[in-house]
């Protein structure tokens, strides 16, 4: 479980805003039931190999399952503690979390971003919870461990060329770790509400899920930019993040989208745009095939053991 005076703290600050749109929500998914959109919605037809139509509950459980997965990890790391169980039940299988722990921060800039970025990622998930009541997924079983060298973290780390074969590696263990940690998530969090943003119709749903997509992005542009500036002296983290963002490229199809915080030999590349100075999208099952750590269409791996919770649950075949 989290720290109670933290999550009460955090939902406090943040209970008008999402009373607001909670009550939006509510009104336009009707619980389980409400307005469709095509197969194409945030799930994609060309790459994505489930090609169905989804509800507006669908895409907001699917979200729902990526923020469990930042709030457990930034919760643990911030605090050495996790969800409380009252912030996990819904339906679908209820999973457990494997590892976590807490990060023994050296850098004082470090542990206070990890703990207000945990802060967020916690609001998140009681955001919409409440937003789909009673339709709210389980939060699935989520893997977040350090220490097992055939963990999640271990097999995204080996992937992106950081660590050799029976080696572990653990983003609880350093301020470095923890970054390269979060950097595997945030801009997936980034690409995937951008996915969803040309099929949004009604104003007031489109201007809560920009709310949701701009945290993520400030999250991920704040992760960019301390990886970037500590690998100033260390060039070795720089190389490890480009080595995490090819990874991911590696994984979500053959396109080459995703960029590393590296630019030319005097500039950073904080900001991942393409030539028009725009983000970049994923469709439900290009994040799946990241999050699986698989290029197959699948449905469960990597960081979700067991799978997702709710209807949107396939990666693409890529």
């Amino acid at each position: 479980m989290t720290d109670p005076t933290m999550t009460i703290e955090v939902l406090d600050a943040r209970v008008k805003r999402r009373g607001e749109r909670r009550d939006f929500f509510r009104n336009i998914t009707g619980g389980a039931a409400a307005l469709t959109a095509g197969a194409a919605f945030f799930s994609g037809t060309a790459v994505n190999a489930q090609a169905v139509t989804v509800s507006d509950p669908d895409i907001l459980n699917f979200a729902l399952n990526l923020e469990y997965l930042e709030a457990q990890f930034y919760s643990y790391a911030a605090t050495g503690l996790g969800l409380p169980n009252s912030q996990l039940t819904g339906t679908g299988t209820q999973g457990t979390v494997i590892g976590g722990r807490k990060v023994n921060f050296t850098d004082r800039l470090v542990a206070a971003y990890a703990k207000e970025i945990a802060q967020d990622e916690v609001a998140h998930v009681a955001f919409l919870r409440s937003a789909l009541g009673s339709a709210a997924v389980a939060s699935p079983s989520i893997d977040v461990g350090g220490s097992d060298p055939n963990g999640a973290f271990s097999s995204a780390a080996r992937a992106a060329g950081l660590v050799g074969p029976g080696v572990a590696f653990d983003p609880y263990a350093s301020d470095e770790n923890f970054l390269l940690g979060a950097f595997i998530f945030e801009d997936v969090g980034v690409t995937a509400y951008k996915g969803a943003a040309t099929l949004i119709s009604n104003k007031t749903y489109l201007e809560a899920a920009a709310g949701l997509l701009a945290v993520e992005a400030y999250h991920a542009s704040l992760v960019r930019t301390v990886l970037y500036g500590k690998g100033i002296a260390t060039p070795s983290l720089r190389t490890s993040a480009d080595a995490i963002s090819r990874a991911r490229d590696s994984l979500d199809g053959p396109a080459t989208e995703d960029q590393g915080i590296t630019g030319d030999s005097t500039t950073s590349n904080i900001v991942p745009l393409d030539s028009d100075g725009l983000a970049f999208s994923r469709t439900t099952g290009q994040v799946l095939n990241i999050v699986y750590l698989n290029k197959l269409a699948i449905n469960k791996g990597g960081f979700f053991p067991n799978g997702v919770n709710g209807s949107i649950n396939m990666s693409a075949a890529n």
